[in-house]
């Protein structure tokens, strides 16, 4: 018969070291806040505090550090740069454990979670969550670490879950928050929202130089950069762009309004923001706080922005006449061309930037030099300051019309009311089919009923909103319209930007080398 001798073990299967091995283990400790509360074992110090000196108490321990992460989420590993390094070091022998306070602190995404363990203990690393009780090189951990790791992930979905119906009820009470550290022009103090006067001054810049001053968005980007003013975000050597730029331009709280639940997140795992296009409810709160810009000067860019969208790459800024010089043949814009550019004769030229498209006619509209449209300017707004004071009255007319919106307000709190009534018969509709065996073939011609009478009323609603800043945009327009008449010369003999770009549509060139200038009042006149 087989005789069989145990060999016993010299290596401890809990830590890969030898059983009579004096080394200490290398410990470090991973410590993770996503509040700012000063409770023990939960602030960042606190936590800090805690591991160093645990870890210190034992002989066979040697301390390496405690690696920590501030204010960061739980449910990804993604952007925890404490947690990253720590993973990296251990990964190059520079620790033997790690302790933690429990899984949720660790990750409270299950996969994140045992990938992590599973490389770790490839590397003979190991974990410890105090709250689970929990050794990762003992093989029954995996299935334990599976279970909590579940839980902890569920606890996750659900406090975000909390956290998104909060915002949400805050939201329909008109509760508006601000990102203050990017956003120009506010700041929040002790009394409440306050305009900080320089920053509002560079808003109201931003402002006058797109309306009056004709200036593109990237434009004004290359000019604040130039210059060397701070972005919204204050970071030293941040650029500004067009983006930024537009985003002043666009966004409502500059004129003391706010749309709430532009962005929403579909995934509490990944965070990742998306744009609101329609699949929640927004929020508009009207006069929340002191507006930086007046409501019609913003409705005003942003008819001058939707009319610069229409040009597509047509739109200039490089010259004042760009984007309103038209020809009178193919309805293109005039643009300023360079001719003999590498001789004496240089000159510049505006024509029409289509002229000699292949396979369109070739128009036959005039080239000028930008004297010649000027004093054609001159000879068309001198005509017209001839009869200024009965100008004047005729436009103040015209503002007083325009001022009255209550038609398009009463459209959309109609369509308002026809929204929410179709949003709860969806609503109903689908609850109904999760819980009641329906033909799917009626169901879905029903959702498609519903679906087009919310759409017909969110259409309404968009359709009456936009007339109304249109009509607001018109107003603004006249008034400043109206000060450019009351405040400038009757003989005009010196170019003025802010005199063309607040006074003239457009300027339409003929054939016979006249130019129809088409004012703001709806005056033409030609010269």
């Amino acid at each position: 018969m087989a005789k069989v001798t145990v060999i016993p073990s010299t290596i401890n299967p809990l830590t890969l070291q030898s059983i009579d091995s004096k080394v200490k283990r290398k410990v470090a400790a991973y410590a993770r806040v996503s509040t700012d509360s000063d409770e023990q074992y939960t602030s960042y110090d606190a936590q800090v505090k805690y591991y160093t000196k645990e870890i210190q108490k034992h002989d066979d321990w040697e301390f390496v550090k405690v690696y920590a992460d501030e204010g960061i989420t739980g449910t990804s590993t993604k952007n925890r740069k404490g947690f990253k390094e720590m993973i990296d070091d251990a990964l190059n022998g520079k620790i033997d454990l790690i302790v933690t306070k429990s899984i949720s602190r660790f990750a409270r995404n299950t996969v994140d979670t045992l990938e992590h363990i599973r490389k770790l203990k490839a590397n003979g690393v190991e974990v410890y969550f105090e709250k689970e009780n929990l050794w990762t090189l003992d093989p029954k951990s995996e299935f334990s670490l599976t279970i909590f790791g579940s839980m902890a992930q569920e606890e996750s979905r659900s406090i975000s879950q909390n956290v998104t119906i909060g915002k949400r009820w805050a939201m329909q009470e008109g509760h508006v928050s601000f990102a203050y550290s990017h956003f120009l022009g506010y700041e929040k103090t002790k009394e409440g929202l306050k305009i900080v006067k320089d920053e509002a001054e560079l808003v109201r810049f931003i402002y006058a130089a797109f309306m009056k001053k004709g200036k593109s968005a990237n434009w004004i980007a290359k000019y604040l950069n130039k210059i060397g003013e701070k972005t919204p975000s204050g970071k030293e050597g941040a650029k500004w762009t067009t983006n930024n730029i537009i985003s002043i331009l666009t966004n409502e709280k500059y004129k003391g309004d706010a749309v709430l639940q532009k962005t929403y997140t579909p995934d509490y795992l990944t965070h990742k923001v998306e744009k609101n296009t329609g699949v929640l409810e927004k929020f508009y709160v009207t006069d929340n706080h002191e507006a930086i810009i007046d409501k019609e000067e913003w409705d005003m860019v942003q008819c001058e922005l939707r009319r610069r969208r229409e040009k597509g790459l047509s739109y200039s800024s490089i010259s004042i006449f760009a984007s309103k010089l038209i020809c009178g043949d193919c309805g293109g814009y005039y643009g300023k061309k360079i001719w003999h550019s590498t001789d004496k004769y240089r000159s510049e030229r505006f024509r029409c930037n289509n002229m000699f498209d292949k396979g369109k006619p070739k128009c036959q509209t005039p080239v000028f030099k930008e004297e010649e449209i000027k004093e054609k300017f001159y000879q068309a707004y001198n005509a017209m300051m001839q009869d200024r004071d009965e100008i004047i009255e005729n436009t103040k007319e015209m503002v007083l019309m325009l001022t009255d919106t209550n038609s398009y307000d009463e459209i959309i709190e109609e369509g308002t009311a026809e929204l929410d009534v179709a949003s709860e018969l969806i609503r109903k509709h689908i609850s109904s089919n999760m819980t009641i065996s329906q033909d799917q073939t009626k169901y879905e011609k029903k959702y498609q009923e519903l679906t087009a009478k919310y759409k017909a009323a969110e259409a309404k609603i968009n359709k009456a909103q936009e007339e109304k800043h249109e009509k607001r945009a018109q107003k603004k327009r006249l008034e400043e319209f109206v000060k450019e008449l009351e405040e400038r010369p009757l003989i005009l003999n010196e170019w003025s930007d802010e005199i063309w770009q607040l006074m003239v549509e457009k300027a339409v060139v003929q054939r016979d080398g006249t130019i129809e200038f088409h004012f703001n009042n709806e005056k033409i006149i030609k010269a």
